[in-house]
């Protein structure tokens, strides 16, 4: 089997004998039932292969779809103009940096289509460049856009330049509601979603088909889609695992399936990750490997949001579509990024809850907290987990005990604000890493944590507290019986009360019973 890893253009694949999971279905019934098109996904989600799907099929190229499903279903196979924008690939700084990729795009449409001398600004020459493309050929435009939101994303942090890309944008991409005559198809990709009053305000007739279920399977690949197209392959990689083939679909599963983009639409794998795994028959977290945006972390720190939400988040559908309060509310943007997905559905009041889609995203994004959290490094994150895992196994609760102090202690590390949330926090951090390992259990509630790590032999009971005292913490293990659940069980038990103190931001008090 060839993997068309990395590879983004629907010609190359076709041509060179590379897997192509068909969606053309979708395509042609995206094509024949509207004009005007908004999909937000994941990055590494086949956004950009869609795209080039569809220009493929636009401008006529039928012989690429040849044993797929468009070719039974499309009869007339029209070529028309084409105008495909890509905004992924560069790097947007300063205002200029996008007046001139879009100018640049703009002169090479020109070439073929013409200018006028009248038409100076960004938004009439795209203007220009529709109407005459029209005119010369004699069939509607077709106007794709990859990733049209990049560099509203490059420039989050600074307002007055994504004020500024804003104002460009909207103005360009606003020429297209006008020229409706003009227009067969005008289609949208990004990993935000838009919002009516920012960049598509002048263009809302767009219909957003991001939590549509009709569209749901577009991008990305169904567990069905792999055992129709990759079977062998899988069974292949159970073979080089030492594992059944059920065993290695069910790893797969875990790892890089979960991703739902409407309430009963069926999981869906991340195909970047999938195919990297079947290709090098190795389970890995592939999709950290092609970078995290640090904007994600920083507003997480910037809003005070308490990570242990992560696994619980609710909120609304226009909750998820709207990024512009992401100062306040970072969870639509770490949704639309990929990093939380939809878990489950309240018909009643009509509220998603969310929560990590698979263990790639979850460990990847979690390492990845640990230096903004923590004072630990990237690099020392894994190795001081693995010491908290070998001191629980080897039921050492003392040194757990003594590594977890000294992490507060070390250095004069400082995180500004509730002195509360930051402890949290870095606990939530350390002991979600440790739950990767071990089976960790955390509650929360009116002011207090407790903690249940299990390991094979042994048995942590932990509950915190914050400007008390650890024999405080202790007592309320014996008063709310935390240990009653356990009164069977074989394992060794250990009880710990642990004392935060906000004043010097230290454990300042722990005890083992």
């Amino acid at each position: 089997m060839k993997y068309p890893l990395g590879m983004q253009n629907f010609e190359n694949i076709r041509k060179n004998g590379f897997l192509y999971v068909d969606k053309t279905a979708l395509v042609y019934k995206l094509v024949q039932d509207g004009q005007y098109y908004f999909l937000s996904r994941p990055r590494r989600f086949g956004k950009s292969l869609l795209i080039s799907t569809l220009e493929a099929y636009f401008l006529g190229k039928r012989d690429l779809f040849d044993g797929l499903a468009l070719s039974r279903l499309e009869q007339e196979w029209q070529k028309r103009p084409v105008l495909h924008l890509d905004l992924n690939a560069e790097k947007y700084t300063t205002p200029e940096a996008l007046d001139a990729i879009l100018g640049g795009q703009l002169s090479r449409w020109e070439e073929t289509y013409g200018a006028k001398e009248s038409e100076n600004t960004l938004s009439e020459r795209f203007k220009g460049i529709i109407q005459r493309a029209y005119q010369q050929t004699g069939q509607q435009v077709v106007i794709l856009v990859d990733e049209y939101d990049k560099p509203l994303l490059q420039a989050i942090g600074n307002k007055v330049l994504q004020e500024d890309y804003r104002a460009t944008l909207k103005a360009f991409y606003g020429v297209e509601k006008s020229m409706g005559a003009c227009i067969r198809l005008a289609f949208f990709t990004g990993v935000t979603k838009f919002s009516k009053v920012s960049v598509f305000s002048d263009l809302n007739n767009l219909t957003d088909i991001s939590l549509d279920k009709r569209y749901a399977e577009i991008c990305g690949i169904t567990e069905q889609e792999i055992r129709d197209n990759l079977d062998d392959e899988v069974g292949e990689m159970a073979t080089q695992q030492a594992i059944s083939k059920e065993e290695c679909y069910e790893l797969l599963k875990r790892n890089y399936d979960g991703y739902h983009f409407e309430e009963e639409s069926p999981g869906m794998y991340n195909p970047y990750s999938l195919l990297r795994a079947l290709d090098s028959r190795t389970f890995r977290d592939y999709w950290f490997e092609t970078g995290t945006p640090s904007y994600l972390i920083e507003l997480l720190r910037q809003s005070n949001y308490p990570l242990d939400n992560l696994d619980r988040e609710q909120t609304t559908a226009d909750t998820l579509g709207n990024i512009d309060t992401i100062d306040q509310n970072p969870i639509p943007l770490i949704y639309q990024s990929g990093y939380l997905t939809i878990k489950g559905y309240d018909k009643e009041f009509q509220m998603y809850r969310l929560g990590f889609p698979n263990e790639e995203v979850e460990r990847g994004f979690t390492r990845f907290l640990i230096p903004y959290y923590t004072p630990l490094k990237s690099n020392q994150g894994q190795l001081y987990i693995a010491n908290f895992v070998k001191d629980v196994r080897a039921g050492q609760a003392e040194r757990f005990m003594q590594r977890l102090e000294a992490l507060f202690a070390s250095g004069d590390y400082q995180i500004v604000g509730d002195e509360e949330l930051y402890f949290q926090n870095v606990v939530y951090v350390v002991f979600k890493m440790m739950g990767f390992y071990t089976e960790v259990e955390r509650h929360t509630a009116d002011g207090r944590m407790d903690m249940i790590v299990k390991t094979e032999d042994y048995i942590y009971i932990i509950e915190f507290k914050l400007d008390k005292s650890a024999d405080e913490a202790l007592q309320q293990i014996e008063d709310k019986q935390y240990a009653k659940p356990f009164a069977n069980d074989s394992r060794i038990k250990y009880k710990i009360g642990v004392n935060f103190s906000s004043k010097t931001r230290r454990i300042d008090d722990w005890r083992i019973a």
